[in-house]
């Protein structure tokens, strides 16, 4: 049986849970090299901008180079998002202002001006897509530990794609499977138990980072209409700046209360853990008297490999 008090597997304290100064430099240094390995797509894609532009004489000479309008569109400042509502009429529009307003008053260097304002569009894109970057790796990281917790124990387990939403039967061993990963599933006794990232929760009316349900893959679509299978729902959040580390910890906090006062209402009580890279003293306070009082089951700091091992290996074991 779970213990009483999982926390105290790896906390002793409020003070266990605060982000070190070691960790949160590790955290950004992780960030930037994330932002690098996602920046390297848009770099290639402006290298290769740059050779087939250099085959036009003149700026409107580039309109005659269809394998570039993409990027001319991308370069006048027009993001994936927004060519979904532009005729034709409009696209070319755009690509002719950006010619007259800045590709010819640009002279002879008119290919490098392209090329420098495609990159300041991608790099819009870059940093909208690494604003919940901290999440992602979160999760990743949480997945990657429920993993190695069941293939320590020698327990089978199936794993969901993110992308396909196929099932697959899972090793324990596979490179590279956090990054594609959505769901995991096991048999714990005779019950199965099926762990899923950002579920919508009816109950709650709202998507939860991590739930844990007693039901297989097969029954996971009426499973999460069912209050009574839930029997744990976590905040995750993987943000390293400690300047954002109160208001992450402000939104986690009332999504734990949603779901503490929504399940209330059926008379249901599940297990409720939260787990942050970036915690702050006051903030750690917080958490560990809640943790005391049992509005919070378990808890870790996420930028401490024993606490997350802890916590996940209690996930696996309820």
């Amino acid at each position: 049986m779970p213990r009483a008090r999982p926390y105290l597997q790896h906390l002793k304290s409020s003070t266990d849970l605060v982000t070190t100064y070691e960790a949160t430099r590790a955290g950004f240094v992780s960030l930037a090299l994330e932002k690098n390995r996602r920046a390297t797509p848009f770099i290639e894609q402006a290298r290769a901008l740059k050779l087939a532009a250099a085959a036009a004489k003149s700026p409107t000479g580039l309109l005659k180079i269809d394998s570039i309008r993409s990027a001319l569109l991308t370069a006048a400042g027009v993001s994936d998002k927004a060519l979904n509502h532009l005729t034709d009429t409009d696209k070319v529009e755009a690509m002719q202002s950006l010619i007259a307003n800045f590709l010819e008053p640009a002279g002879e260097n008119f290919v490098e001006e392209l090329v420098y304002r495609f990159l300041i569009t991608r790099g819009d894109t870059l940093g909208g897509s690494m604003r919940n970057v901290g999440g992602i790796l979160a999760q990743r990281k949480l997945a990657r530990a429920i993993i190695s917790a069941l293939a320590l124990s020698g327990t089978e387990f199936r794993w969901q794609h993110s992308e396909s939403k196929a099932w697959a039967q899972g090793i324990g061993q596979e490179p590279d499977i956090e990054l594609y990963l959505r769901a995991i599933s096991w048999k714990r006794g005779e019950s199965n138990r099926t762990a899923v990232f950002n579920l919508g929760v009816p109950i709650v009316k709202n998507n939860i980072d991590l739930c844990l349900l007693e039901c297989s893959p097969s029954e996971l679509s009426a499973a999460r209409r069912k209050p009574s299978l839930y029997i744990a729902l976590g905040e995750l959040k993987g943000g390293i700046d400690p300047a954002g580390a109160d208001e992450h910890w402000k939104t986690a906090d009332s999504a734990l209360s949603r779901i503490r006062k929504a399940f209330a209402k059926v008379r249901f009580k599940p297990h409720l853990f939260f787990i942050g890279a970036a915690i702050e003293k006051k903030m750690a306070r917080e958490i560990w008297s809640m943790l005391r009082v049992g509005s919070l089951t378990n808890g870790a700091n996420l930028t401490n490999d024993d606490q997350v091992v802890s916590a996940c290996q209690w996930l696996c074991g309820l």
